[in-house]
């Protein structure tokens, strides 16, 4: 398994002052916030499939997004978007799947389809897990989390020949780490609730992801993501904390 990859000099982050990169230029350009967790997902997959010099970051600034990104590249306005072959998409699920299947790298899809149809049933749950997770922000998590991570620690139970969902690691992995991490985080900063304990599958599934360089050269700042949910959440953080 590639648990390293080359590490790279990110590009600035664009906003409403930047110029539009060219489009359809021969180049293909993945649009990312460096903060959005579906972003993450794509970015994960460029990086562990080696792709880097294939396919060019293009981070954006969310809070001050261009124009140009809606009226000349994407129509939606959200990340992550993929300009490839004189033609751009979207949708996270939809293009870690693409970028394994088009490009070259490690293969990130399982064999066998016991594998493969617990692939897509894991893939599947992710909308439904985090519904609840971003819900639960709005009374008190401690009491709403526990159910979707002991689905995942249950997942985890599945096959034995790796720490991943399917063993061995895969897009399955990659759809779920990037909200884990999010919610790992702000869970165990502000309201002291460890998503790990009576979790020992999730616990070791997470340590080896963190050994993974394709994943660790994404991970979000942990203070920024805080205080960034804090706003976010900011009045029921206080109601329940006061």
């Amino acid at each position: 398994m590639a648990t390293t990859c080359v590490e790279e000099v990110l590009p600035p982050v664009l906003d409403s002052t930047s110029d539009q990169p060219p489009l359809f230029d021969g180049t293909t350009r993945l649009y990312i916030s460096y903060s959005c967790p579906f972003a993450q997902r794509v970015w994960i997959t460029r990086n562990y499939k080696g792709l880097q010099e294939q396919i060019k970051l293009v981070p954006l600034n969310l809070q001050n997004r261009p124009a140009w990104y809606k009226e000349k590249v994407y129509p939606e306005n959200k990340v992550p978007a993929l300009d490839h072959n004189n033609k751009v998409i979207g949708e996270s699920l939809d293009l870690i799947k693409y970028v394994d299947s088009n490009f070259g790298g490690p293969s990130l899809c399982p064999d066998g389809p016991g594998k493969r149809e617990f692939a897509e049933e894991l893939i599947s749950y992710t909308d439904t897990f985090n519904r609840i997770l971003y819900t639960s922000l709005k009374g008190d998590p401690t009491k709403e989390v526990g159910g979707p991570f002991d689905h995942l620690e249950t997942a985890l139970h599945k096959f034995d020949d790796g720490p991943f969902f399917l063993g061995q690691f895969s897009l399955v992995d990659i759809a779920y780490i990037p909200f884990v991490e999010r919610f790992q985080i702000f869970l165990s900063e502000v309201w002291k609730y460890d998503i790990t304990v009576g979790r020992p599958k999730l616990a070791a599934w997470i340590e080896e992801l963190n050994k993974i360089g394709a994943y660790k050269q994404t991970k979000c700042d942990p203070k920024e993501l805080v205080e960034a949910y804090k706003k976010r959440f900011l009045t029921i953080y206080k109601l329940l904390t006061s």
